[in-house]
């Protein structure tokens, strides 16, 4: 489908088929991004991996990002942060257990994101009001990064961002997470003047690798201190908001189904058998729940529309023509709901995928909740490991169920916008110990 936003065409892509010919097939055509002002206020100037209009800087910075932060051997060196979280996670709901009150999920399930992302990235968690109010400002982060403003497909009307306090907001916002990250920037090259050193490589955080490699050069291209930040921010957008939705929905749909709950918990527990918590060892063979994840992620993509890509040429595609310069919004959403691709779209069935080989990192294009080809999140390995831990000692710990025994049909599920699709409103339930 083709739109005009004031003079700009927009197609919108909602197949599998042509999302494949977009993303595989015409990948390069479709890498560019189109500018942003939220991006480049929030961003300095759109110098992140996500944001970064398609050329030599970018290429660089997303090297940068998959090989030295991202790759397979640097996700599996935070095995530890990822089980500590996870143990001090199961501390605080056996605590919230005897009062048999309520927890609120989406609150923990953000604070665990928050504190593991804060530990890999800085190299410490933030605590109690420090780590509120930097939650708070993360929050307002994304959403304003999913803010589609008229000014970026009508120009003359950049004003009304100024007049009705969009940029303003974004600009405070921005100054901030600046603020914030030069001080952490500080912290760690005042260490580094100390020779405080960690143990081993794999135990630096993301700021001690981005540091070394400006230091020593260690790519063969320049990186200076807006590229750091504008790359850490980048890591918390994609590391703290969408891995905690994730967590939140998956949770929220298996206290709506019961039936699916006691299955996971079953297979949870009959893994673990009678030691005291999940490892990441265990998760190899917790078929079910990888399942569980695949069904949240086909019915709940945290980023519905993944980020806008722009032609760099003239193409013709579907027997149509597009132009150069075009803005291509992909609707995983929709190809995800898609009956011709699925079977009771709408339905949360995560046997679905039991002995079926279709998989969310971009080759499926049924399902590309984190994108495909270039410009394919290249955190996903980082995001499950986190949402299978947490999921799996959740489940294996504690039995849980819906306040004032609200039946699950009656959940609320009313979503709300920014550049990832939360719970409108936070997900309680009450925990019993197993």
């Amino acid at each position: 489908m083709l739109l005009y936003f004031g003079k700009v065409p927009v197609l919108v892509v909602s197949s599998a088929d042509t999302a494949s010919k977009v993303m595989k097939t015409h990948d390069l055509v479709f890498s560019d991004r189109p500018r942003s002002k939220m991006f480049d206020i929030l961003l300095y100037g759109s110098k992140d991996v996500a944001g970064c209009t398609y050329g030599e800087y970018w290429k660089q910075v997303r090297s940068l990002s998959v090989l030295h932060l991202l790759s397979n051997k640097r996700v599996r060196s935070y095995r530890h942060v990822r089980e500590e979280e996870a143990l001090r996670m199961i501390e605080y709901v056996k605590e919230s257990c005897s009062s048999a009150l309520p927890l609120n999920l989406t609150e923990l399930c953000s604070t665990i994101t928050n504190d593991i992302v804060c530990r890999v990235a800085l190299g410490k968690r933030y605590r109690e009001g420090g780590r509120k109010k930097f939650q708070e400002v993360l929050l307002e982060f994304g959403e304003l990064l999913g803010t589609v403003f008229i000014g970026d497909y009508i120009p003359w009307l950049d004003w009304l961002g100024k007049v009705n306090g969009l940029y303003s907001r974004a600009e405070k916002c921005a100054k901030y997470l600046d603020e914030f990250m030069e001080q952490v920037i500080e912290e760690h090259i005042s260490d580094r003047l100390r020779n405080v050193s960690v143990d081993s490589e794999d135990d630096n955080d993301f700021v001690d690798v981005l540091l070394s490699i400006q230091k020593n050069n260690a790519i063969g291209f320049p990186i200076d201190r807006t590229s750091i930040k504008a790359l850490i921010l980048d890591m918390f957008v994609a590391g703290t908001d969408t891995t905690y939705t994730v967590l939140e929905w998956a949770l929220t749909e298996l206290l709506r189904h019961q039936t699916v709950m006691h299955k996971l918990q079953d297979e949870v527990r009959t893994v673990v058998g009678n030691r005291t918590h999940v490892t990441e060892e265990d998760l190899v063979n917790m078929n079910f729940l990888k399942a569980v994840i695949k069904e949240t992620l086909r019915l709940h993509i945290p980023d519905p529309l993944l980020v806008p890509r722009k032609t760099m040429e003239d193409i013709k595609l579907d027997g149509y023509d597009i132009a150069a310069g075009t803005h291509v919004i992909v609707n995983a959403w929709a190809i995800a709901r898609d009956p011709s691709s699925w079977e009771e779209p709408l339905e949360f069935k995560p046997e679905r995928f039991i002995n079926s080989s279709i998989d969310f990192k971009g080759s499926d294009f049924e399902l590309i909740p984190f994108g495909a080809g270039r410009r394919g999140c290249p955190g996903v390995s980082f995001a499950i490991a986190v949402n299978e831990l947490v999921l799996a000692n959740l489940v294996y710990q504690f039995d849980w169920k819906l306040p004032d025994g609200v039946p699950g049909k009656d959940l609320d599920m009313s979503e709300t916008g920014g550049i990832t699709c939360h719970r409108k409103y936070p997900l309680l339930a009450v925990a019993t110990k197993i």
